[in-house]
């Protein structure tokens, strides 16, 4: 695999009946994406929906190290919520998958198509918490340590799960 750098991959569903296989097998697709590895990812979380309506949603974040560029892993992205019944009615639709590109490297990208870092990753809960859980001493462009930011998100509802999402982390 050429030169891969660290993709930090935000999963959220919210339809669906079975949220767990929903997630667990967009796992399984993000691992078998080309010159990627799935390396970790965090404990999953349910959380009530942000600025949307519908049901709670069930949350996680994935890290993998790839060599795809930012554009190619969101066309990426993209046909696997696809794949997955994602509809896209309106802004912040309850969805069947949702998976956004959080951070990838050092990259700073501002496209009508992609923002890196993502634009309101600090902002909600139901990504910092379980981004940090995957990389404590995270520190983002723009932004500093993503610690410093979960007191402005402590009023988002956050239940961590006890069941693990089994993925296909790679050895």
């Amino acid at each position: 695999m050429p030169a891969a750098e660290r993709a930090y991959i935000g999963l959220g569903a919210n339809l669906g009946v079975d949220l767990i296989g929903t997630l667990e097998r967009a796992l399984a697709a993000l691992a078998a994406l080309p010159q990627t590895r799935l390396v970790a990812v965090s404990p999953a979380y349910r959380t009530t929906p942000v600025d949307a309506g519908g049901p709670d949603y069930l949350n996680a974040v994935a890290a993998l190290d790839t060599a795809l560029a930012p554009l190619d892993l969101l066309d990426a992205l993209q046909a696997i919520e696809q794949a997955h019944g994602r509809e896209r009615p309106y802004r912040n639709a309850p969805r069947t998958l949702d998976l956004d590109l959080l951070l990838q490297g050092e990259c700073s990208l501002q496209t009508p198509r992609l923002s890196l870092p993502h634009p309101r990753l600090h902002e909600r809960a139901f990504v910092l918490r379980p981004l940090l859980d995957l990389a404590p001493a995270l520190q983002v462009p723009g932004l500093g340590a993503l610690r410093e930011r979960l007191p402005a998100v402590a009023g988002q509802r956050l239940q961590r799960l006890d069941q693990a999402l089994k993925a296909p982390i790679a050895c």
